[in-house]
């Protein structure tokens, strides 16, 4: 089964993907940092039950666990390709975790709210994941009764999700943007709307691979709908001065723009050791190099999942014992030579 990150974006290069995500809690329990675990457990086990049958409704497969029976690696590994974030995988409540069998679905059951249920794709669908949300919310709201206030709302652990429960986020890849002396001033405007924008792996020269997410900071006062679009204008707005810089960087002096694409290229084919930060850089200006067509390949290149794949927990897990500090560098460089197709000639 292909997982979403492995899919090519040809339609807007410099959107890397979409995600919704609903938070919800049940009407008969405490929130999660108040229950204790025999009542944690009965919850999560009812909403198993509960559970079981959604691939019948949205025609996927689903794995089901629970949180503790997962390994210290697999929790690490799930936490970077964002299937849940850091403060549940390092979680010792009991909690249970859906996945589908091509990652685009994440269902928390435990985490820091009852239910966590979150959505991804390639691009820029938020309407369309939105959808699906809401088809996987009805399902089980037709089956437990939520903690929902006529005036607030939602109820929910944290009082910046009260209100819709909804987070919409969009990855953008912005390596020229970022480094010009207007980025900061353009992300302070775009609080105005209400609007957060973060980098993926860092902030400003440390934020390796240039990847940002664009969300809403708040959920109450705002409908869905105008949650959605305002992240959709803002995403479109950087993603259009992104493709600005661009076009004048490669009016301008196109040669050093291809001369870094290809560099990129050949250290990542041919190292033999590579640190996370700097493969991380080195893909940042691959991935801009295919999206400007500087760079031609046999077949296209995912290269947000070479991003996920040379993460040291996914990195380690292809291997049959642990690796130490160069082995893992050995590993990245590697798999990345593996991965990457050849140029054409």
């Amino acid at each position: 089964m292909m997982k979403w990150f492995e899919e090519v974006n040809l339609t807007r290069p410099a959107v890397i993907c979409s995600r919704v995500r609903l938070v919800r809690n049940l009407e008969e329990y405490a929130f999660p940092s108040r229950l204790n675990e025999k009542q944690a457990d009965e919850m999560i086990t009812r909403l198993e039950e509960g559970l079981k049958d959604l691939g019948s409704v949205d025609g996927r497969h689903y794995e089901q666990a629970r949180l503790q029976e997962l390994s210290d690696l697999e929790r690490r590994a799930l936490r970077e390709r964002r299937v849940f974030n850091s403060t549940i995988a390092s979680s010792k409540a009991p909690a249970g975790v859906m996945v589908s069998d091509d990652e685009r679905v994440g269902i928390v059951l435990n985490g820091t709210d009852h239910i966590r249920i979150q959505l991804f794709a390639s691009g820029l669908p938020l309407d369309e994941l939105m959808s699906q949300a809401a088809q996987i919310d009805d399902y089980l709201n037709e089956r437990f009764d939520y903690a929902f206030d006529d005036k607030y709302g939602y109820l929910t652990s944290f009082p910046t999700s009260v209100g819709t429960g909804l987070r919409a986020s969009v990855v953008l890849h912005l390596p020229l943007l970022s480094q010009s002396k207007r980025f900061n001033g353009m992300v302070t405007e775009m609080t105005r709307f209400g609007a957060s924008v973060k980098g993926m792996y860092g902030e400003g020269e440390e934020n390796c691979g240039s990847l940002y997410e664009v969300s809403n900071q708040k959920t109450l006062g705002m409908t869905e709908k105008e949650i959605l679009d305002m992240v959709s204008k803002v995403a479109l707005q950087l993603t259009a001065q992104e493709e600005q810089m661009r076009k004048l960087a490669l009016d301008k002096n196109r040669v050093s723009r291809e001369d870094d694409a290809c560099r990129a290229y050949g250290t990542l084919k041919y190292a033999r050791k590579l640190a996370l930060k700097e493969a991380m850089t080195l893909l940042s200006r691959l991935m801009a190099g295919c999206a400007d067509g500087l760079l031609r390949m046999e077949e296209p290149c995912a290269v947000y999942r070479l991003m996920l794949g040379i993460q040291p927990a996914n990195l380690q897990k292809l291997s049959t014992r642990p690796l130490g500090r160069e082995e893992l560098e050995m590993a990245r460089a590697a798999y990345v030579r593996v991965e990457l197709p050849q140029l054409l000639a």
